[in-house]
């Protein structure tokens, strides 16, 4: 790999790595939001009677809820596999970047 293909490579994997950190980020905070609104929920049910239809309701939502996080746990994960593959070929692109100089200056 020449050095200037490199350094296009080395810049989009800077760009790519950016974008999943954003999304990372994104996600992080909506699963705190999440949380939050459960926790209330979990509050708000302590008043009811476990059998009303109130708190059928509330449980159902708050199923809801727990299954979007699932969700947002499940591709936060996968993002976080990505960032690792990404920060592995950064290496590999900066080795092969390093071995073009060195064969500049042979």
């Amino acid at each position: 790999m020449g050095l200037l293909i490199a350094q296009m490579r080395l810049a989009q994997i800077n760009n790519y790595r950016s974008d999943l950190e954003y999304q990372i980020q994104l996600i992080s905070s909506t699963k705190m939001d999440l949380s939050a609104q459960i926790n209330e929920m979990v509050g708000l049910g302590s008043d009811m009677e476990p059998d009303s239809p109130e708190m059928k309701a509330l449980e159902k939502k708050k199923e809801r809820l727990y299954q979007a996080e699932k969700a947002l746990d499940a591709k936060l994960q996968r993002m976080q596999q990505q960032l690792e593959m990404i920060n592995a070929e950064e290496q590999s692109v900066k080795e092969q970047r390093s071995q073009a100089i060195q064969r500049m200056y042979a």
